[in-house]
């Protein structure tokens, strides 16, 4: 049924008619679908983040154009990027394999030491998972948890109007690295960013612990899209200057846009506080957050350029 779903909607539209299938169901404490992880309070003013996410051959990464060592790293990666952006730090993952017959030994002893390399990294358990064979490619799921203070947890639905947007990098060069990829350069320094994409594991924790900041994600389909998500989830609008976009050297502002990928953070801050938070992030990580734009009251995001509305209506990655 899904796959047919896929066939004739996209993805909001295919995440909203799930939504509606499991209406019913019991949450079993869970607060379920909606952000970047579902949340499970354990006491003692702490709880339990989970996510999962899925890579596919030809879909997320050409087996050809990556490394097995650079896969398990990315796989991992972006799943501890959806963790970091709760504000929570990652403790334990799940990993299941589907693998096309063909494959050396040797080929999935690399995905593997890529993979723990940055388990090792973050103090990340593997605890589980399952292997099975695929007739369509390497597949890998990782479900990724996390453990935090209850009161540093930040959702999509917490951004309130005249809040701040901010992204904690520049963005793009995933999206430009991509590029180089598929016109078979794999060897750039661009390329190089999009197969070891950095989770904001230390920024995600440290953003966490702040009042000031409301709504958070990290940004795997590009600002145009993600920051619908927080959008739509807190029932606001907001105004964003492109010329106030940071883009990653090397990239485009269609990329830092629209490309999926960068797995930098996304987040609204107390207009008040932004000031403040700004100078200590810089002290803390040595590098700036970046302000884009801002919540309005409408339920509409509008795109500016130099301070004028566009008609532009930019879209990020589309799975469907």
């Amino acid at each position: 049924m899904f796959h047919y779903l896929c066939l004739i909607m996209g993805e909001f539209e295919l995440i909203a008619q799930i939504q509606q299938l499991a209406q019913g169901l019991p949450t079993n404490g869970f607060e379920g679908i909606g952000d970047d992880c579902a949340v499970l309070e354990i006491g003692g003013g702490e709880a339990l983040v989970f996510t999962a996410d899925a890579l596919c051959e030809g879909v997320h990464f050409l087996r050809e154009a990556i490394s097995a060592r650079a896969l398990g790293d990315k796989a991992l990666a972006v799943n501890l990027s959806d963790v970091a952006s709760m504000g929570v730090r990652p403790v334990a993952v799940l990993l299941s394999l589907s693998l096309p017959e063909g494959l050396s030994a040797g080929w999935v002893e690399e995905l593997m030491e890529g993979f723990t390399a940055l388990a090792h990294r973050y103090d990340v358990a593997l605890i589980g998972g399952d292997t099975t064979r695929s007739h369509s490619g390497v597949v890998l799921n990782i479900t990724a948890i996390g453990r935090g203070k209850t009161s540093h947890l930040k959702r999509r639905n917490a951004a309130r109007e005249g809040d701040i947007v901010l992204v904690s990098d520049r963005l793009g060069a995933s999206s430009a690295g991509l590029r180089d990829v598929l016109q078979g350069n794999p060897h750039t320094q661009l390329a190089h960013i999009h197969h070891h994409p950095i989770a904001e594991i230390s920024a995600g924790q440290w953003l966490g612990a702040r009042a000031e900041v409301h709504a958070m994600m990290d940004l795997s389909d590009g600002v145009a899209s993600d920051l619908k998500h927080i959008l739509k989830a807190s029932a606001v609008g907001a105004e964003v200057e492109m010329c106030d976009i940071p883009v990653a050297e090397g990239a485009t502002l269609h990329d830092a846009l629209t490309g999926g990928e960068d797995y930098k953070l996304l987040l609204t801050v107390d207009q008040a506080m932004r000031e403040q938070l700004m100078r200590d992030f810089e002290a803390t990580f040595h590098r700036p957050l970046y302000p884009i734009g801002h919540i309005t009251a409408a339920k509409e995001l509008v795109w500016l350029e130099k301070g004028v509305p566009t008609t532009q209506d930019l879209v990020g990655f589309r799975h469907f």
